[in-house]
């Protein structure tokens, strides 16, 4: 949201740029029309570009990144999220109510992995495990599964075999859950401090009071 109001931002921004440009190219320095218009489109888009530039640059020095940090943490996003979307597709290909509620959550739960680490690059590293590894096993196994489930004649093997990678599958659900809660962990633990902060000043405030009334 907050990169969606920048570029809005920039827009106007470059697009005011364009017409006083323009304005007082045509009217105060006698320009011909079209070459008023071509300074005030160039004087838009480099103003367009430096607010991007400027973006760009508190975004990365408030992540802790450098640019290229940044640019490889964006390749792996882009690919983690065609991966969800093929998560995703394979959990509701299986029809399945005894699963549906399973599914679900471990979609929930690597979206909320990916939307985390998008909003705060630097939380990739805290992820690795989840886009190196987990994400990909859980959405081949999801897509074998679904591919198994999909079969109108399920034989004892095929059966087995369904009962097999479902074990597997709820055992990456669980994988993932720790996954999340790594990336959360450093916040848990900021909360807890708070928490325990504000519950010792306000076991500490009553006998201040009754302090002073002495």
């Amino acid at each position: 949201m907050k990169s969606f109001f920048q570029f809005l931002f920039r827009s106007f921004a470059g697009a005011s740029t364009l017409v006083i440009v323009w304005l007082i190219s045509y009217l105060a320095f006698d320009q011909s029309f079209v070459m008023s218009l071509l300074y005030g489109i160039v004087g838009g888009t480099v103003i367009a570009a430096i607010l991007k530039w400027f973006h760009r640059t508190k975004f990365l020095r408030e992540n802790g990144l450098t640019r290229r940090e940044y640019l490889y943490i964006k390749k792996n996003l882009k690919e983690a999220k065609l991966k969800i979307n093929r998560l995703q597709k394979a959990m509701f290909r299986t029809r399945s109510l005894t699963n549906m509620k399973q599914n679900l959550e471990i979609v929930r739960v690597a979206n909320k992995i990916y939307a985390i680490t998008k909003k705060e690059p630097k939380r990739f590293y805290q992820a690795e495990n989840f886009y190196y590894k987990n994400l990909d096993s859980l959405v081949e196994i999801s897509e074998k599964y679904a591919f198994l489930h999909s079969q109108p004649a399920k034989t004892p093997e095929l059966t087995h075999s369904l009962q097999d990678t479902r074990m597997t599958m709820n055992g990456l659900a669980d994988t993932l859950e720790k996954d999340l809660y790594t990336i959360l962990e450093d916040d848990i633990d900021n909360l807890n401090f708070e928490l325990d902060f504000a519950k010792r000043t306000m076991i500490q405030s009553p006998t201040d009071k009754h302090n002073r009334r002495r």
